[in-house]
């Protein structure tokens, strides 16, 4: 089979994901929304969600124009970039909120009829959410995989070089740009969504639960729509845009290497050509599989959180172990030198992924004894909850990392050959192994979008006041999903370490596109002139003396770690500046709307939603803002070296941070998710509120600051390669 035979299946694969989607959607509506108050509820919640994010998009909208015109000046006016940038970059932002938008207005659609299929049968419930969380899977995917197609098609038609091979390197480094609009746009419905549904979170949290009593989404609390809102516009719309450009920065970023690693007279064009295409044809793959997973999740009445997990794992474990298979058939199809070996690659990424979930599963399942003891710490209170959950988050670190370092190791070495010198094989290796981890996205992330689902779902059912049997199940799933956001996060934070890596090899090839754009056609390393277009990535470390006693690498270094902190700083006291004035409103209507308590008044929702809508949109813009501008700024003052430094440390300790916050937060909702089934003296007691204490701790570290670290990783190293091109040629050190 040719070659460009082959890639037809890559729209192909993207318009199935979008068809299947389009299906589920329709299977969805023609379910019934259950009575007339749960379908009230859910008008709040959607028509809540939607004023959000049409705010939200008007701002994005016009931070995206502004960047655009920079970007085409940098283009058209001084020529150090690509004159394609600033459209491939708003198309990457337009392209990952639609994914958001359209996995978000499904999610608001299923949550009443989540909680009404619950009235029937644990396993009808679970069906209805998981597969309106697949359509956030589907979209993600198949937008994706269609937008990488239409800009190859694109570029490959209008780009002229007259060697082949140099031009497919100019498209690859071109289509990775966009990559810079898909994490922006990301960040931005992460921060925002994440400040607005934690506002409201603690605000219904600390004076409902604990100072009024009331059970969780009780509808006298005036902080619940907003809650549930917060629920769809963070965790479904964050989420989506975020994983959508996770999966388009690990396929480009590794089609940027193969183009790289392939390009000189001892490869032909067409083996070149097949390197670009794998990464592609594997996430094509990918889709097909994930639609056969989806298919297969299905649980009994009754089910244990083991069984329940076990449910949503055999659709996940099927689909990777049959891409594992599958992927050595595309690697014999397109005869990659090593091909079996970089085979091995990509299931060594999967395998990481595996890890990295079960992992997080382990430490954040009420399930196992971790979460447990946190649950039992909380018989001495509030603080030593807090302790064992901080302590809790820390230790699950280990099993992450060591996870990723391993697969590091293991997928360079199998690309490479186990020929530590060749270096640019080893490389595409890893990136490789990210795009394995990401395949199955379709059916990981529609694991992750049940969760808010299923929590809106028990909301609804608790504000409807449907029988206890209802909220019996509803939680089931809720804590399923819990369980399941805490993996999914896991998954994109181990993803975004493994694409950094081949994101940083990205970063040098654009700095070579960027002095041959200027005409620098030489540069001269340890003592000896090579021409740019045929320096390896070892040349250009050495040219800019990227190592260790450079102190602008240290700098740098030193920079990216503390970035990571402040921004989870910035975000942390977003959340609690906007809990502060939800905390002051809820009590200022329990106090002055008389009647609220004993369900004789209906509260003033759309006070809070106003106040969860405006906190959210003021407070996103100032961490975003220093995301893009300390990458600039850090190029500008200290070059290369310094950028690679900046790189490097924010990678390490932002993928440990961000694992340590999601890991904590989930265990300590789970946590008190445990107490609330009855142990240690459950819902009301003394136990309970100390527990709830803690989940209103936890709930910024994973749902705002953790989460948001994977993208502030990935978005610092896309703003360097968008910036190389001024970069490579000046800077004031």
């Amino acid at each position: 089979m040719s070659t460009d035979v082959m890639f037809w299946f890559i729209p192909f694969a993207s318009v199935l994901a979008l068809v299947f989607a389009w299906y589920f959607f329709k299977q969805l509506m023609k379910l019934d929304e259950g009575t007339d108050t749960m379908k009230k509820i859910a008008l709040y919640v959607r028509k809540g969600a939607m004023s959000y994010l049409k705010q939200q998009y008007k701002i994005v909208t016009v931070v995206f124009i502004i960047m655009a015109i920079f970007f085409a000046v940098l283009a058209y006016v001084f020529k150090l970039q690509n004159e394609w940038v600033p459209f491939a970059f708003i198309t990457g932002g337009f392209f990952s909120g639609l994914a958001g938008f359209l996995g978000m207005k499904t999610a608001t659609y299923a949550s009443a009829r989540t909680a009404n299929a619950a009235r029937k049968s644990l396993d009808a419930g679970l069906k209805v959410a998981f597969r309106s969380g697949a359509v956030m899977g589907l979209v993600v995917v198949g937008l994706a995989l269609l937008d990488i197609s239409i800009w190859y098609l694109i570029l490959d038609a209008f780009v002229e070089d007259a060697d082949a091979k140099h031009k497919m390197i100019m498209i690859t480094t071109t289509m990775l740009t966009f990559g810079m609009g898909a994490s922006l746009q990301a960040l931005f419905a992460r921060v925002g969504g994440g400040i607005y549904t934690k506002a409201a979170d603690v605000g219904a949290d600390l004076v409902g639960k604990v100072e009024a009593g009331i059970p969780e989404d009780d509808p006298r609390n005036p902080a619940t729509i907003a809650d549930n809102v917060g629920d769809n516009v963070g965790d479904v719309a964050g989420m989506g845009a975020d994983l959508y450009e996770s999966y388009v920065g690990s396929i480009l970023a590794t089609a940027a290497l193969g183009a790289a690693a392939f390009y000189g007279s001892e490869w032909s064009d067409d083996i070149q050509l097949k390197a670009v295409f794998a990464p592609m044809l594997i996430a094509a793959l990918g889709i097909v599989l994930s639609i056969i997973g989806i298919f297969l999740v299905r649980t009994k009445e009754g089910a244990t959180m083991k069984q329940l997990l076990g449910s949503l794992g055999l659709g996940v474990n099927v689909s990777s172990l049959l891409i594992a298979i599958g992927t050595f058939g595309i690697m014999y199809m397109l005869q990659i030198p090593n091909w079996q070996y970089v085979s091995f690659a990509v299931i060594i990424g999967l395998i990481v992924g595996i890890v990295i979930g079960q992992g997080t599963e382990y430490y954040t399942s009420h399930a196992y004894k971790p979460t447990q003891k946190i649950a039992q710490s909380a018989e001495t209170g509030p603080a030593t909850v807090i302790i064992a959950g901080v302590g809790t988050g820390m230790i699950s670190t280990a099993i992450s990392v060591g996870a990723i370092v391993v697969g590091i190791i293991l997928s360079y070495l199998f690309a490479a050959k186990f020929d530590l010198s060749n270096l640019s094989a080893g490389l595409y290796g890893v990136g490789i192994a990210a795009v394995g981890m990401l395949s199955t996205l379709g059916i990981t992330l529609a694991t992750d979008a049940y969760g808010p689902i299923a929590d809106n779902a028990g909301g609804n059912a608790e504000m409807s006041k449907l029988g206890p049997e209802v909220r019996q199940r509803t939680d089931a799933l809720d804590a399923l999903g819990n369980t399941t956001a805490a993996t999914g996060k896991g998954f994109a934070i181990g993803s975004a370490a493994l694409t950094a890596l081949a994101l940083l090899a990205s970063y040098i090839e654009e700095i070579k596109m960027g002095l041959i754009r200027v005409g620098q056609t030489t540069i001269e390393v340890g003592g000896v002139v090579v021409q740019t277009a045929e320096a390896s990535i070892m040349d250009f470390m050495t040219y800019y003396e990227v190592h260790l006693m450079n102190p602008k690498v240290l700098v740098g270094i030193f920079i990216g770690a503390v970035m990571t902190f402040v921004f989870a700083g910035l975000t942390m006291n977003a959340v609690g500046r906007a809990a502060q004035k939800m905390v002051t409103e809820v009590r200022r209507q329990f106090k002055e709307i008389k009647g609220i308590l004993t369900g004789e008044a209906e509260p003033d929702y759309e006070t809070c939603v106003a106040i969860s809508t405006k906190g959210a949109q003021r407070e996103m813009i100032f961490p975003s803002a220093v995301a893009v501008l300390v990458p600039i700024i850090t190029g500008i003052v200290f070059g290369v070296s310094g950028v690679m430094g900046l790189l490097v440390g924010g990678l390490s300790s932002g993928f440990v941070l961000a694992i340590f916050m999601a890991n904590s937060g989930g265990a300590w909702d789970n946590a008190k998710k445990y107490v609330e089934e009855g142990h240690f003296g459950g819902k009301g007691s003394d136990v309970h509120k100390a527990t709830v204490v803690g989940d209103t701790v936890g709930d910024p570290f994973k749902d705002t600051s953790g989460p948001s670290l994977n993208i502030l990783i990935k978005l610092m190293t896309m703003v360097s390669i968008v910036m190389a091109g001024l970069t490579g040629v000046w800077s004031i050190l």
